[in-house]
C-alpha cells in the first residue's frame, strides 16, 4: 500500500514538473551550530534578491527554535502545519513580510505529521508544485548543528548554504556538517558563508582552512560565496526587530550582502536547477526511512 502510494507521488510529480515553465531552485541554509546568524543571513539575502527582481521566499524549517517572523516583526497567522492538518492553499499560508517577502512558517509538530500522516504528503506535494513559475528561489532555513530534520532538508536541496564565523568553534562545528553531507552525499553542492568577519582577509582565511581542510581529507570541493562583515548596525537591526538591509543599506554589512547577491545572481545564470520536483521526491524518500 505504501508502495503504491509513492509511486502515485512520482507519477503526479512528473506530470507537473512537465508542466511548469519555471522550476523554482531550492537552497536549504544551515549551520554547524546557534549563534552565527544564519536567520539574519537567510532574511536579509532574501531581501537583497529581490532588489535584483529575483522572486524569493523562505520556509522557515527550523521546528523548533523558528524566528524568521520575529527578526522581521511579523506575527504569523498560518504555518505548512496548518496546510497540512487543514488543507489551506499554499497561498493562504503565504505570509508577507518586508518588501513583500513571502516565507512560509513550518510549525512546530510538522516533523510528527509527515512521519505518521503518510496521506499528508501528497497534498503538500500538489500544493509546493504551485510555486513553480512564481517564486524563482525557495530559502530553506534550518536548525542549527546536525539533525535528523535538518539533513533531510540539507538533502534534498538544489544547494546547501552553510553559515559559519571565524570563531574556531564555529568552524569546527562546520567541518562537522560538511563531513555528515559528504558521507551521505558527496555530489552536494555547498557553498560557505563568513559572517561577522573582521575583513575580507580574515574571511578568506577561514574560508580557506575549510575548504583545504574539506578537499585533503573528504576530497570534497566547497564553494566560497562570500562574507558579511562584523557590524554593529546588525544588533541594533535586530533589537528593532528590522532587517538590516531595509533599515541601514549602506552599512559595511548591507553592502557586503549586496556583493554575494551578485556573486550568486552572475553564478545561476543560466539556472541549473532540478526544482520542487526533485526536492520532493528526495524528502518522500527521506521521510519514509
Amino acid at each position: 500500500m505504501i508502495n503504491d502510494q509513492a509511486e502515485n507521488l512520482r507519477k503526479k510529480l512528473q506530470t507537473s514538473s512537465n508542466q511548469a515553465k519555471l522550476s523554482t531552485r531550492v537552497i536549504t541554509i544551515t549551520s554547524g551550530k546557534g549563534g552565527v546568524g544564519k536567520s539574519n543571513f537567510t532574511l536579509n539575502f532574501a531581501l537583497a534578491l529581490l532588489d535584483h527582481q529575483h522572486k524569493t521566499a523562505i520556509l522557515d524549517a527550523d521546528l523548533g527554535l523558528a524566528n524568521i517572523d520575529v527578526l522581521m516583526g511579523v506575527h504569523t497567522k498560518y504555518t505548512l502545519q496548518d496546510l497540512l492538518e487543514h488543507h489551506l492553499g499554499i497561498w493562504d499560508i503565504i505570509e508577507k513580510g518586508p518588501n513583500g517577502l513571502s516565507f512560509i512558517a513550518g510549525g512546530s509538530d510538522l516533523e510528527y505529521l509527515m512521519n505518521h500522516k503518510y496521506q499528508n504528503l501528497a497534498y503538500l506535494f500538489d500544493q509546493f508544485q504551485l510555486l513553480n513559475g512564481h517564486i524563482h528561489t525557495l530559502l530553506v532555513d534550518t536548525g542549527a548543528g546536525i539533525s535528523p530534520e535538518s539533513l533531510k532538508f540539507m538533502l534534498s536541496s538544489d544547494e546547501v548554504f552553510l553559515v559559519t564565523t571565524p570563531e574556531p568553534t564555529a568552524i569546527t562545528d562546520a567541518y562537522a556538517i560538511i563531513k555528515m553531507l559528504h558521507s551521505k552525499e558527496n555530489s552536494k553542492k555547498v557553498s560557505l558563508i563568513i559572517n561577522r568577519a573582521t575583513n575580507e582577509k580574515e574571511a578568506q582565511s577561514t574560508a580557506n582552512r575549510i575548504r583545504i581542510v574539506s578537499k585533503n581529507f573528504l576530497d570534497f570541493d566547497i564553494d566560497y560565496l562570500g562574507f558579511i562583515y562584523d557590524d554593529d548596525h546588525v544588533s541594533k537591526a535586530v533589537k528593532k526587530q528590522e532587517p538590516f538591509y531595509l533599515s541601514y543599506p549602506n552599512s559595511r554589512a548591507s553592502k557586503s550582502m549586496q556583493m554575494i547577491v551578485d556573486k550568486y545572481i552572475q553564478q545561476k545564470q543560466p539556472y541549473e536547477i532540478n526544482g520542487t520536483k526533485a526536492f520532493l521526491e528526495k524528502m518522500l524518500t527521506l521521510f519514509r526511512r
